[in-house]
């Protein structure tokens, strides 16, 4: 089960800058059966440069209220700490200092959004991030549910950690969302996260017993190095997002306000999510007229109020359905306010073409292609697990194949990439072990590092590369760093692909890869610039095998 929340740290011990520091305040007083709302704890952080950082303390149970801040500046700080009513046990002023930091994951800080340079994402220290994430929608409700449980989640966190993952996309609120046979049956523990129940909730309360297993989830998490894109709300077709004649704008405020309150100091805490698929708001129809205009006004509103409540500075984030408008022709009267899409597309999924994952490439040109920010593609298709009970059967043939090249197809145009699997997608949580495509995903991740795409800055080259199958899903792609002497080809289904001649130096040295095993042979060009791949063993004619062809 989840450990006590940590203890307050005293003034008197110094603390490594982007290490978090919480303070408690305790008051005997009657504040009613809704102290959350009734009472209002502000905290002012003064930086030795003066800089002023504010955030909200946030109600723990039993009198009890907590301060968390997180210092990206060495030296000495002040702090005052007050409540609105006044109440002498709630108020609080004090110094600390703030030293160098003392390991590297407190020296790279926070991640950054930087769509200007550095594939979008950065850590606080300018090193480039490469985002390759998982989907475990319910992982917060699975730790909740007793020892063996908990014990389950932190095992699936040490895994993923050890294959290199940064980043999870997990849900605050579960609700019944999936199909009902599918649904949670390992779930015996309340998740409501506010008080009363969904029949009859209350929103001036919360359940004190599952936040603190998210924050034992995120404490975790902050200890392995991965990142959280924390899922404020889910589907808007889902109570209480789709009864907004209940959950209230004020409602939505304080929901935002606690979680900002409680989560916003993790260094875990990589993307605050405002909504999944957040056209699903205000009623859960996408198609009704004006449903993107009245939604993107909502994401535009909630991102500032999460801006201004939030004095870490970190991500804002908006995850789409449908894909058109354009993300800039969406947010253009206020394009910064939200920094990354997560963006959604899945390519071909049918029983003849799920194979491909056709179509990503172009639909992420057509969405993205104004948009000012940084983005990731953050779903192409959750891998089908034969071994459950079918759900979601339009998923049914995402298989490894699938995976695969959505992975590259999703790198090809120069994005992280976040992917998702049925055992830890969906509802039944099997976090033991893992499906067949997640080798083929391990492989891009480790790829993408050795042959230094994110890390050398190649970008995608449209112009460098033609292909003879004019086939949808089979054109080539091409990266290549700013002076072209870097040069990685993607053939999602094989075939040829000649190569413009500024790349094709005769001193080149091309090699082929296969994105399954990361073994390499000599490529040789058949004729003038033009290279065939290689067929494979095992080679079916009907889905010919992806390769990788390499400059150096």
């Amino acid at each position: 089960m989840p450990a006590d929340p940590p203890q307050p740290t005293p003034d008197t011990v110094p603390t490594p800058v982007r290490e978090r520091r919480e303070w408690a305040l305790h008051t005997d007083r009657d504040h009613g059966d809704a102290p959350m709302v009734e009472v209002r704890v502000t905290a002012t952080f003064t930086a030795p440069s003066g800089a002023a950082s504010v955030i909200e303390g946030f109600w723990d149970g039993d009198g009890t209220w907590r301060v968390r801040f997180n210092p990206g500046e060495t030296g000495a700080w002040r702090y005052r700490i007050a409540a609105v009513p006044p109440d002498p046990d709630l108020a609080r002023e004090g110094t600390f200092t703030v030293v160098p930091a003392e390991t590297d994951r407190q020296r790279r800080g926070f991640l950054r959004s930087t769509p200007e340079r550095a594939w979008g994402f950065a850590d606080e220290a300018g090193e480039p991030v490469f985002l390759f994430g998982d989907t475990t929608y319910h992982l917060f409700a699975m730790a909740h549910m007793g020892e063996e449980a908990f014990a389950q989640v932190e095992a699936f966190l040490a895994r993923r950690a050890a294959q290199g993952f940064n980043l999870l996309r997990i849900r605050v609120p579960v609700s019944r969302f999936h199909h009902p046979d599918g649904y949670s049956d390992w779930q015996v523990n309340p998740v409501w996260p506010w008080g009363g129940s969904e029949q009859m909730p209350r929103f001036d309360q919360v359940n004190l017993a599952y936040f603190r297993t998210v924050d034992a989830v995120m404490a975790r998490c902050e200890e392995l190095g991965i990142g959280v894109e924390l899922i404020v709300e889910a589907w808007g077709n889902e109570f209480p997002f789709n009864s907004r004649h209940i959950f209230t704008a004020e409602w939505e405020e304080i929901w935002f306000c606690y979680l900002i309150a409680r989560y916003d100091a993790f260094r875990s805490l990589a993307i605050w999510q405002l909504q999944n698929e957040y056209e699903y708001y205000p009623n859960g129809d996408w198609n009704y007229p004006g449903a993107t205009r009245i939604c993107d006004r909502w994401a535009i509103r909630i991102g500032h109020l999460v801006r201004d409540l939030a004095p870490h500075g970190h991500i804002v984030a908006v995850h789409n359905g449908p894909v058109m408008p354009s993300f800039g022709e969406r947010f253009r009267s206020d394009p910064a306010v939200i920094d990354t899409v997560m963006f959604q597309t899945w390519g071909t999924t049918g029983e003849a073409d799920g194979w491909l994952a056709a179509g990503i490439e172009e639909v992420i040109a057509a969405s993205l292609g104004d948009w000012p920010g940084s983005a990731v593609l953050a779903e192409w298709g959750y891998e089908f697990a034969e071994d459950l009970p079918p759900i979601m059967l339009g998923h049914r043939w995402c298989g490894p194949d699938h995976t695969r090249r959505g992975a590259w197809r999703g790198v090809f145009s120069g994005l992280g990439i976040v992917h998702g699997f049925h055992y830890s997608w969906g509802p039944y949580m099997v976090l033991d072990r893992d499906q067949p495509g997640m080798a083929d995903l391990l492989q891009v991740r480790i790829l993408v590092e050795r042959l230094g795409i994110v890390r050398d800055g190649l970008r995608p080259a449209p112009d460098l590369v033609a292909g003879e199958d004019d086939r949808r899903g089979y054109t080539p792609r091409a990266l290549a760093s700013d002076d072209r002497e870097r040069v990685a080809i993607y053939l999602p289904a094989g075939g040829s692909v000649t190569v413009a001649p500024e790349v094709f130096p005769s001193n080149a040295r091309w090699r082929w890869i296969d994105p399954r095993t990361g073994e390499e042979s000599l490529a040789v060009p058949v004729r003038s610039r033009t290279f065939v791949a290689p067929a494979g063993e095992d080679a079916d004619p009907a889905h010919p095998a992806d390769w990788l062809l390499v400059l150096e």
